[in-house]
């Protein structure tokens, strides 16, 4: 499968969506596409006939307000018809700017407060452990949104329980809303961390899908922890002038930036 091609694609979809509607976050969907599209095209085997599945592989996207890119990669999943991203982030449109459950098939769980989609999926977790059920759930959160303590409280419990169906992915573009997380306030030692919490850790590129794919298709990466990648992304990825720039966390582009990214991504 060619997923330079895709992603190039959902680029151009995404950066559409947000010149048409004026939304926010278009640096953060960025960032987070690629480790979507290994997702959804790779790992989840999550499509029309299995979506309703009680044994499926659930995705929870806590960083919510990336959404545009997981409405992009649905859409080419066939979940959702394209001519709806026109709706993206529209009042009264039904496809909101942040993740909200029942908006579109694919849609978990409600999500844009940070910091609750890892406890969502820790319950979920113990709960697919409870009745037998073999399959897991990823999270994926954003680097900022791991300055919040319930975080924290989930690594706890999901590291106690040995939940090794759970594996969460950390988008480390190392922006967050207010500057970066080295300023704003420093995670590292990252890795650290979460071995302390009693899961296991890699280590990834978040852009280079040969990495994703083998990666993720070796989880859990220990039969009695949890699962964390560390996703090392840049803001922005694909745009130049977007790419590793605070600005774009909140910045919409006007219709010469449109122009200038989409003839970058031709």
């Amino acid at each position: 499968m060619d997923y330079q091609a895709i992603a190039k694609g959902l680029r151009k979809q995404i950066i559409m969506m947000h010149a048409k509607s004026n939304g926010s976050h278009v640096g953060s969907a960025l960032s987070s596409l690629d480790i979507l599209i290994v997702l959804y095209f790779c790992i989840l085997k999550i499509d029309r006939a299995t979506i309703g599945s009680k044994n499926r592989n659930t995705f929870i996207l806590s960083k919510g307000h990336a959404v545009s890119a997981l409405y992009a990669v649905l859409a080419k999943k066939g979940l959702l018809a394209g001519k709806y991203l026109k709706r993206y982030c529209i009042n009264k449109t039904g496809l909101p700017g942040h993740c909200t459950k029942g908006c579109v098939k694919g849609i978990e769980v409600s999500t844009g407060s940070l910091g609750h989609g890892l406890s969502i999926g820790a319950g979920m977790a113990l709960a697919k452990k409870h009745d037998g059920l073999r399959s897991k759930i990823f999270v994926l959160l954003s680097d900022g949104e791991c300055d919040e303590g319930s975080v924290w409280e989930a690594a706890m419990f999901a590291g106690h329980h040995k939940l090794n169906n759970l594996i969460a992915i950390i988008d480390y573009n190392k922006i967050q809303a207010f500057g970066r997380t080295k300023e704003v306030l420093d995670l590292e030692p990252l890795k650290d961390k979460w071995e302390a919490f009693g899961w296991s850790v890699k280590e990834v590129n978040g852009h280079n899908f040969k990495e994703l794919s083998r990666v993720l298709k070796n989880v859990p990466f220990n039969n009695s922890k949890p699962s964390v990648v560390i996703a090392h992304t840049i803001k922005g990825k694909g745009v130049s002038f977007m790419e590793n720039k605070l600005e774009w966390h909140y910045r919409s582009p006007d219709n010469e930036q449109l122009k200038m990214a989409l003839r970058e991504l031709e």
